[in-house]
C-alpha cells in the first residue's frame, strides 16, 4: 500500500478508532487465543471489552501460527476498516532452536554470529506467525548484579554497537524487502535509554548520569541498531536525568526522532506508561498519557492511559489530535512495512510447510556452533584441557544432567529440547560415570556423598555447576554475585577427593568467582548455552572445538568492586606501580583495583605471535586514513580462533579520557604454523569524543595505540 493510501485509510478513522490502534494486548484478550501469552508486568484488571480488543492494534506474546491466523480472522471480521493486527513478542536469543543469552553472544566477538542467530530466530519466529521481535537490547552494562545484563553484549560501546547492527540485519534482513520477505520480521532495539545503569543494579532502578557520558557511552549502541534499519525502539523503564523515560519529551523527541533521525514506531515497555504516576511525574492516567503522547510513544504496551483518557482530552482540546494521527500514521506504515496489508497472515494460511523451519537440524548445528565459540577458558593448568575421549571422567554437579541450560528469555524454547551436559559428554568420552543434584539453590549432603563416590573412581572430575537459568534475566537482580552458597560445601568436597578438577560454569552474568577458582585446574566459562549445551560442552572438552571466546564484560573481583569495567577514566591520584608503598592514592586495602578477569579475556588450547607491528603514519590529520598492521601466527599445535583488537589512548583531553578504548577488532582462524595480516584503518572520527558543550570533535595532541589479544596482551604502537 502507498503512503498515500495510508493516508486516505488514516482519514477514513474515527478518534476511537485511532486511539485503539495506539492500544497493545495480550493474546488472553482476543477470540481464537490458545496460549495466556507472554506475561512480564503487573497485570492489573484492565477493563477490556470484546469492543476494546477489537479495535486495539497489536498483540503481544502469541506463540503459535495457529493461534495467531484464529485471532487474525476473528479481528478482521469485526474490524470497519480492515486493519490486521501486527504480532510481537520477545524472541531474544531464539524461537524454539535456544542460542547462547546475547551477553554469551558478544563474548564470541563475531558479528557474523549475531546475525545468523537473528536469522535463524526470525525464521522460525515468522513461521510461527510473529512479526516483530524485542530484540535486540543494546544497553550498555556495568553491573553484573542487574539481572539483565545477560540479554546485553557487554560493557564496551564500540563492542555493543558492532553487535546491534548484526542483530538488527539478520533479524530485519533488508528492510526495503521485508514486506516481500516472510522469514524476516521488524526488529525494536531496546530500552531507550540508559536502562543498563540501573543504580545498585536493582531492576526497574532509576538511572542518574551526565548528558555527555549518555552521549559518549551508552548512545552508540542504539544509533548502530538505528541505522541499520530498526522498525521499532522501545522506551526504558527508568528516569532520565529526573524524567520517565517514556514520558520524557526532550529524549524522545529532540534526541530519538531529531538528532538520531528515527521516524519508526516508539512503544512503550510493560506498564511503563502507567508507571509515569508512580515515578511521580504525573498525577493521574490522564497526565501519563499526555506526557507519553507529547513524547512520542505510540504504542502502549498492557496498561490502558491512552484508551480511557485520549478521546475524551481530544474533545476538550487538553490533548492534539495530531499527535494521535502521526503515532497511528507510523503504526500503519508499520504493518505495511512488513506486508500485512497485502497478506495479515503473511504467507502462513492454509500451509504447514514452514513448520519444518522450527527447530531444524541445520539450525540446531548453528545453535551448537556458536554456543561453543562463546564459551571462555579462564583457567587451563598444565594444559588439562582438551581431554582425551578415553578418559575416565567423574561428571559431578547440579548441571550435570539437567536440562535447564536455556537461560532466561527462552521463553518459547523447551527444555525437553535441550542436550544435557551428560548426553553431549556420553557421546564423544568413552568413560563418563554421572552423579547429579536435583536443585542449584540446595545441594543436599547426600547427593555430595554421591558424588564423591563417583569422583573417587575417575582420572579427572568435571564439575558442571553454576546459576539456574531463573536466577539472571528481568527482575532476576541478587545483592551478592556469588553461586549459591548451597555449592561451596560440594565443591569443597570434590576438591578433597584429589583428582584435577574440570569446571563447566553456567550463568548469566559475571560472578565473583572466589571459591571456585582456586579449586579448579581448569575452568570453561559456558553462560546459558542454549538448545544445544551438552554437545558444545563436549565439543569444547574434548578439543573438537578450541576455545575462542573472549569476556565481554569484566568479571570483578568481588561484589564490592562494582561498578569496575576497562575503560574506565583515570583519578587524580592513580595507582603507579613505581610506587606501590604510595598510600594516599585510588585504591582498595584489602583487594586488588583491577578485577579477576578483565574484558576481552579468554584463553586458548593454542598461541598466537604477534609481529611485524606496523603504522602508516605517526600524524593523522583530517582527511587522512591511518592504516595500523600487525602478523598473527599460530605457533601452536592446534588451529585455533583469534580476536585481535585495536585499542585508543587519548592522552590530553577537554574532559577525562578512557584509559583504553576499543576502536576496531578481527576475528581470524589460522592453522598450526598459519600466519596472517591483520589490517585495521583509523580516521580523524576516531578521535572525536563529546567535550563539555556535547560537540563532538577531536583536539590536536597525542594519541597512544594498542593492538593484541586482550588488555594484558598488547603492544603499544605509538
Amino acid at each position: 500500500m502507498k503512503k498515500k493510501e495510508l493516508g486516505q485509510l488514516l482519514g477514513r478513522m474515527t478518534v476511537a478508532e485511532k486511539v485503539g490502534q495506539l492500544l497493545q494486548l495480550a493474546p488472553m484478550f482476543y477470540k481464537g487465543t490458545i496460549t495466556k501469552g507472554e506475561i512480564t508486568g503487573p497485570m492489573a484488571e484492565m477493563g477490556i471489552t470484546a469492543e476494546i480488543s477489537e479495535r486495539a492494534g497489536s498483540v503481544l506474546g502469541s506463540a503459535t501460527a495457529i493461534e495467531m491466523i484464529a485471532i487474525q480472522e476473528a479481528y478482521l471480521e469485526t474490524n470497519r476498516l480492515g486493519i490486521p493486527l501486527i504480532f510481537m513478542a520477545d524472541v531474544v536469543h531464539g524461537y524454539k532452536t535456544i542460542f547462547p543469552i546475547p551477553l554469551a553472544i558478544g563474548a564470541t566477538w563475531d558479528v557474523e554470529a549475531a546475525e545468523k542467530m537473528a536469522a535463524v530466530s526470525a525464521k522460525e519466529a515468522t513461521a510461527a506467525g510473529l512479526q516483530v521481535t524485542f530484540s535486540p537490547m543494546v544497553d550498555l552494562v556495568r553491573d553484573p548484579r542487574w539481572g539483565r545484563v545477560m540479554e546485553s553484549t557487554g560493557e564496551d560501546p564500540h563492542l555493543n554497537s558492532e553487535f546491534a547492527a548484526s542483530f538488527v540485519r539478520g533479524y530485519q534482513g533488508d528492510p526495503e524487502l521485508l514486506s516481500e520477505n516472510y522469514e524476516k520480521m521488524a526488529a525494536c532495539v531496546k530500552h531507550f535509554a540508559a536502562y543498563g545503569a540501573a543504580e545498585a543494579g536493582r531492576e526497574y532502578n532509576t538511572v542518574d548520569m551526565s548528558t555527555r557520558e549518555l552521549y559518549q557511552n551508552y548512545l552508540p549502541a542504539y544509533v548502530a541498531a538505528l541505522e541499520a534499519g530498526s522498525k521499532l525502539v522501545m522506551t526504558a523503564f527508568n528516569v532520565v536525568d529526573g524524567v520517565p523515560a517514556t514520558g520524557n519529551e526532550w529524549l524522545m523527541r529532540d534526541v530519538l526522532r531529531d538528532e538520531l533521525g528515527f521516524d519508526g514506531v516508539l512503544i512503550s515497555d510493560w506498564g511503563a506508561v502507567k508507571e509515569i504516576i508512580n515515578h511521580g511525574t504525573a498525577a493521574d492516567s490522564a497526565e501519563a498519557a499526555e506526557q507519553a503522547l507529547r513524547a512520542g510513544v505510540d504504542i502502549e504496551m498492557m496498561t490502558t492511559c491512552y484508551l480511557e483518557n485520549l478521546e475524551g482530552m481530544i474533545a476538550d482540546g487538553t490533548a492534539d489530535v495530531a499527535l494521535v494521527d502521526e503515532a497511528v500514521m507510523r503504526i500503519l506504515e508499520l504493518k505495511n512495512d512488513v506486508g500485512l496489508f497485502e497478506d495479515p497472515y503473511r504467507g502462513l494460511k492454509g500451509k504447514q510447510d514452514r513448520q519444518t523451519d522450527i527447530l531444524s537440524a541445520e539450525h540446531r548445528d548453528s545453535a551448537r556452533e556458536i554456543a561453543a565459540d562463546a564459551m571462555v577458558l579462564l583457567k587451563n593448568v598444565d594444559g588439562l584441557l582438551p581431554l582425551a575421549v578415553d578418559t575416565k571422567i567423574a561428571l559431578v554437579g547440579p548441571l550435570a544432567k539437567t536440562q535447564d541450560v536455556l537461560g532466561a528469555w527462552s521463553w518459547l524454547g523447551d527444555k525437553e529440547d535441550a542436550i544435557s551436559v551428560h548426553d553431549g559428554m556420553a557421546k564423544q568420552f568413552t568413560q563418563v560415570d554421572v552423579a547429579g543434584a536435583a536443585d542449584t539453590e540446595n545441594v543436599t549432603e547426600a547427593e555430595i556423598a554421591e558424588m564423591v563416590r563417583v569422583a573417587k573412581d575417575a582420572d579427572v572430575i568435571v564439575l558442571a555447576l553454576g546459576e539456574s537459568a531463573d536466577r539472571s534475566g528481568e527482575a532476576n537482580s541478587i545483592a551478592t554475585i556469588r553461586l549459591p552458597e548451597t555449592q561451596y560445601a560440594m565443591i569443597e568436597a570434590i576438591r578433597a577427593v584429589g583428582k584435577p578438577v574440570v569446571t563447566v560454569l553456567f550463568n548469566g552474568r559475571p560472578l565473583d568467582l572466589h571459591g571456585l577458582i582456586e579449586a579448579s585446574d581448569a575452568l570453561v566459562e559456558a553462560w546459558f548455552p542454549g538448545t544445544e549445551a551438552g554437545n558444545a560442552v563436549a565439543d569444547i572438552l574434548a578439543g573438537r572445538v578450541n576455545p575462542n571466546g573472549k569476556l565481554p564484560m569484566s568479571f570483578p573481583y568481588t561484589t564490592g568492586q562494582i561498578p569496575v569495567y576497562y575503560n574506565h577514566l583515570n583519578t587524580g591520584r592513580p595507582v603507579d606501580a613505581a610506587d606501590a608503598q604510595e598510600h594516599y592514592v585510588s585504591q582498595y586495602i584489602d583487594i586488588p583495583n583491577q578485577p579477576l578477569f578483565d574484558f576481552g579475556f579468554g584463553l586458548s588450547y593454542t598461541t598466537f605471535a604477534y609481529t611485524d607491528l606496523k603504522i602508516s603514519s605517526d600524524i593523522i590529520t583530517k582527511s587522512d586514513t591511518l592504516t595500523i598492521s600487525v602478523t598473527v601466527t599460530n605457533t601452536g599445535e592446534v588451529a585455533g580462533k583469534e580476536v585481535v583488537a585495536l585499542y585508543l589512548q587519548d592522552l590530553v583531553g577537554k574532559v577525562s579520557r578512557p584509559r583504553k578504548e576499543l576502536k576496531r577488532f578481527s576475528k581470524i582462524d589460522l592453522a598450526p604454523g598459519e600466519a596472517r595480516v591483520v589490517t585495521f584503518c583509523l580516521t580523524e572520527e576516531d578521535l572525536r569524543y563529546y567535550k563539555p558543550n556535547l560537540d563532538f570533535t577531536s583536539d590536536p595532541g597525542d594519541f597512544k595505540l594498542f593492538i593484541g589479544a586482550d588488555l594484558e596482551a598488547t603492544f603499544c604502537l605509538v
